[in-house]
């Protein structure tokens, strides 16, 4: 069937999370740091066992109903994946707004703080269509760069993002220190704006 994408505003959140997020955790990315990091770094992918449910919206506070009471999301974009009358798959970008530090404070930066897709859905090609859109909301307010913040346990989301053009651009072992066997992954996919050259700067 044919997926239709939706832009939709912060009212729709708790429908938006009628989408589940959790997914199954059965292997994930080492982080390998020979002579204490000196000898560089390498992510290397190993199995978990026994495998285990990742839920991120089990956190009261980062579940979709409570970004409103966190953060202004004015500047934010709310898209959603319909097949006829059902949701199959949604996408937030925050662009703009204080007081969200992955924001680095940059205007020409934006961040693609959520993106799922229902189980029955996924692989698919509606997550990919949905970062494509979440790219172009992202260029049309003049964002430069997208960045992705995802974990090495999510190893499916890293390879869905390195397949979409994004690189690795940042790791913190120790940036969860309620949850020190995850480690932080940033992504980063320079955006063509209308007007860029083909291989400008």
């Amino acid at each position: 069937m044919t997926v239709e994408l939706r832009e939709e505003s912060p009212a729709t959140l708790a429908d938006y999370a009628g989408v589940p997020i959790a997914f199954e955790v059965g292997e994930r990315l080492a982080v390998v740091a020979p002579d204490a990091g000196l000898g560089g770094l390498q992510l290397l992918a190993e199995r978990v066992t026994p495998s285990y449910i990742k839920d991120y919206d089990a956190d009261s506070e980062n579940h979709p109903t409570a970004w409103p009471k966190r953060f202004d999301l004015s500047r934010w974009g709310i898209l959603a994946a319909w097949s006829g009358d059902a949701r199959v798959g949604g996408a937030v970008v925050a662009w703009g707004t204080q007081g969200l530090d992955l924001l680095d404070g940059r205007p020409d930066l934006s961040v693609l703080w959520d993106l799922r897709v229902a189980p029955a859905w996924r692989g698919r090609g509606v997550g990919a269509a949905l970062f494509r859109a979440a790219e172009a909301w992202s260029v049309a307010r003049g964002a430069r760069w997208l960045k992705v913040e995802t974990q090495n346990i999510n190893v499916r989301a890293c390879r869905f993002y390195a397949r979409q053009g994004c690189v690795l651009g940042a790791l913190h072992r120790f940036a969860y220190p309620a949850l020190p066997d995850e480690v932080q992954l940033l992504w980063y996919k320079r955006l063509a704006l209308v007007g860029d050259c083909p291989g400008g700067a």
